[in-house]
This record gives structure tokens, C-alpha cells and sequence, in this order.
């Protein structure tokens, strides 16, 4: 007999949502507004939303140039940017307006800051490619090398307060949200869950550290498997305004992580980080709390995939992330982007988030881009990191588009 609801009978939902992080509640959200005679459902498996990566990331507003023109980060990253700041304000959620400066260590990287420019031209992105006196008169303690790009539209925010707003909006909305409810499986076509079976005429999954073992559950991610990797973030205890703005390396682009930066908090806190260091399990947050051996096992395996297919790669950027641990490390790389960095200052590290970084587990590939994968059944979305919060609610917009409701098309089969 299948398990239900504390009345006594089957749960039943139009829509259920797998994941209370900020994509699953404006998913939720999107759902209900556009198909308002449906009910939906959202379950999150914590005591309430954002717990994982939506409430541990940076809150940086991304302005959208990092990304390939025919990319979905680069349609949605600026359009979300101006969303989000508007939502932020009618909310009265505070936005600290830092802008952004993309520094050259040394002559080698100017290369790669015209080779960004460009790609900001191409996704409409406003940005100002400045001198060294220039760059200094944005950020008096920044070191660059001849040039620097300035990104006007960088922003942060407080995530969780995003979050909260988020959840506060699907409730009004009439979206149920059940928290301390987690996913346990599926059996006979009905959503098995520490609070009972749910009866739901379409999933969507976003359950973003699992979201690859949910989405298997109903025949998707057949050759797709998320790897985490930690963000760890290292405070300063220099005073606001020791920094007037965000200030990040020129990227490697092999890779979709940013080296180490400087950001500034919504107020004005300074913050080396997040890294994106590997981790052995998917919530491996602190030592070994919540150790698990068959993800451990899964994710070695994982690595040794991607260490054949490209092994000077990928141990070079697991040798170059596995040092950020350091705190001397990461406070020498920093001070290669700004003047008058001292490691006394960077004493207190803060709450690692895990990036759900999905892989192609053909090629061993990280998948540059968003993931998405569907039926006239269920929705999956496999892979939703930086800059997701930045376009959650223009990206989450389109995908509802493209789940099938009440009078929609099916989606494509794989997006």
C-alpha cells in the first residue's frame, strides 16, 4: 500500500515541485501564475528553503559577459540582472550597486579580457574596457596589467532574504509548500516522500545536488551525473568601503569557475570567494559530517572519468582549487588582484556552499551550460549553477513554457 497524507488519503497535485531552492520556488511560482485553476506543490527536504547553494552563495547579480552568445546563461544572465534588482526593490530588499572589475595579472591574460569584452558585446552587455588609471579611479587598491574591464551592472544581494521573498510570494500565490518533506522515490507513477505519497500529474525536478537521481528515476540523465564542488568563502574584518568593488581575475575559459575574487556584500563587506573546490559527497559542508560512502565511492569514480579523459586538465584544476583550502594560499592570490591585502585580515572563514556542477558522463566533460530534460511526464532541471540565481526568474519563466499544463505543448525531449 502506498503511504499518504495525514487525513488518510492519496495527496494529490496538478504540479509538483522537488526542491525549495530559489529555481524550484520560482518554477512553483511561474506554475501558478500561469496555470492559476492547477494546484502545485513544492516539497523541500530541510525545515525550510534556500538551505543549500541558493542560500550559501555569493549574491552576486551577474551582468552576463563571461557566456558564449548562443548560450542560455548569456539570453537570460542580463535580463535577469535588471529582474531581480526591480523584484529586490519592490520588495525593499537591499542591492549594493559594486559594479565589477575584471583585472589582467600580467600581459599573457589581456588576451583573454578582449576575448570577454567581446563576448559581452555580443550579449548586449554595457561595459567599459578602461586603462590602469582608469581602473584605479574606480577602485584605488586594484592591480591590472595595462587594461581592465568594468562591469557597471554588477550588483549583489542578500540571497536569503531573495529566498525568503520567493517563498513568501508562492504561498500568497496559492502554491503549497512543504518543507521537512524529502523525496524518497517513485513507484506505479505516484512521488513516494517522508510525508507521504503524492499523486502529481507532473513533476518537475529541482532538486539540485540530486537532481541527476531524481531525474533517473523517471529514464532522464542517462549520461549525466553531478559533481559537487565546494565554494568556500574567506571575510574580511577590514571595515565597509575598504573596497569600492568587486574585483575578479580574467577566468580560465576551460572552465566554468572564476578563480579566486573579491566580493563585496549588499553591505559592504569585503569576501575572498566562493573556490570551487572538489568535495568528496554532495553535502560534504564541514569535515566529515553527513559522510556517505556510496556518494564518496560515485564521486571518485566520477573523477577518474574525467581525469582520463582530459588528466592534465582536470588535476590542474583540482590541484589549483584543492590549495584555495589553504588560507594562505588564497590570500596570496587575491593580493595579485588588489593592493594592501594582509592575511591578518582574512581569519574567519564563512558557510561553504556546493555547486551541483552536472557532468557528460560520455565525454567527461563539465557541461558549460543550464540542462534540461523533459516529457510530457515530468521536467528536469539537471544543471542550474552560477549564474542561476542572477536568471531565475526570466530562465524559470521560459521553462514553464515549455512544461506541459492545461492548453501548453509538450516540451522538446531534451532542451
Amino acid at each position: 500500500m502506498l503511504p499518504s497524507d495525514a487525513s488518510g488519503h492519496l495527496a494529490t497535485t496538478d504540479f509538483l515541485v522537488i526542491g525549495g531552492g530559489v529555481i524550484g520556488l520560482c518554477l512553483a511560482l511561474n506554475l501558478k501564475r500561469h496555470y492559476r485553476d492547477c494546484t502545485v506543490t513544492l516539497i523541500e527536504k530541510e525545515e525550510s528553503c534556500g538551505r543549500h547553494a541558493s542560500g550559501r552563495n555569493s549574491g552576486v547579480l551577474h551582468a552576463g559577459f563571461y557566456y558564449g552568445p548562443d548560450s542560455w546563461k548569456a539570453r537570460f544572465t542580463l535580463e535577469g540582472n535588471r529582474a531581480l534588482k526591480a523584484y529586490c526593490r519592490e520588495r525593499g530588499i537591499p542591492i549594493n550597486l559594486t559594479g565589477k572589475l575584471v583585472v589582467a595579472r600580467d600581459e599573457a591574460e589581456l588576451s583573454g579580457l578582449h576575448d570577454l569584452l567581446k563576448r559581452g558585446q555580443a550579449n548586449g552587455v554595457p561595459l567599459d574596457l578602461v586603462t590602469e588609471e582608469e581602473a584605479r579611479r574606480i577602485e584605488p587598491r586594484v592591480k591590472t596589467c595595462g587594461q581592465a574591464l568594468y562591469s557597471p551592472e554588477t550588483a549583489t544581494v542578500d540571497p536569503r532574504r531573495v529566498v525568503a521573498a520567493f517563498a513568501a510570494d508562492a504561498e500568497a500565490a496559492g502554491v503549497v509548500l512543504r518543507p521537512s518533506t524529502a523525496y524518497l522515490g517513485r513507484r506505479k507513477g505516484t512521488v513516494l516522500t517522508t510525508g507521504g505519497a503524492i499523486d502529481a500529474g507532473h513533476v518537475v525536478n529541482a532538486a539540485g545536488l540530486y537532481a541527476d537521481a531524481v531525474a533517473r528515476d523517471f529514464g532522464f540523465a542517462q549520461d549525466h551525473a553531478i559533481l559537487p564542488f565546494k565554494g568556500l568563502y574567506l571575510h574580511s574584518s577590514e571595515p565597509t568601503g575598504s573596497l569600492k568593488t568587486n574585483v575578479y581575475p580574467v577566468p580560465d575559459p576551460a572552465y566554468p569557475f572564476l578563480g579566486a575574487h573579491f566580493t563585496l556584500g549588499p553591505e559592504g563587506g569585503v569576501t575572498l570567494g566562493p573556490t570551487a573546490v572538489p568535495a568528496l559527497w554532495r553535502e560534504q559542508y564541514r569535515g566529515w559530517a553527513g559522510f556517505e560512502r556510496g556518494e564518496l565511492r560515485a564521486v571518485l569514480r566520477l573523477g577518474y572519468r574525467l581525469w582520463r579523459s582530459d588528466p592534465s586538465g582536470y588535476t590542474r584544476l583540482a590541484l589549483t582549487e584543492l590549495r584555495c583550502c589553504f588560507r594562505p594560499y588564497l590570500v596570496r592570490e587575491a593580493a595579485r588582484l588588489v593592493d594592501g591585502v594582509r592575511a591578518e585580515h582574512f581569519r574567519v572563514w564563512g558557510e561553504a556552499g556546493i555547486r551541483a556542477q552536472l557532468v557528460d558522463t560520455r565525454t567527461g566533460r563539465l557541461e558549460p551550460d543550464f540542462h534540461f530534460e523533459g516529457d510530457e511526464r515530468s521536467s528536469h532541471v539537471l544543471n542550474a549553477v552560477s549564474p542561476a540565481f542572477t536568471c531565475a526568474l526570466p530562465f524559470t519563466a521560459y521553462l514553464v513554457d515549455r512544461i506541459p499544463g492545461r492548453g501548453a505543448l509538450p516540451p522538446d525531449p531534451v532542451v
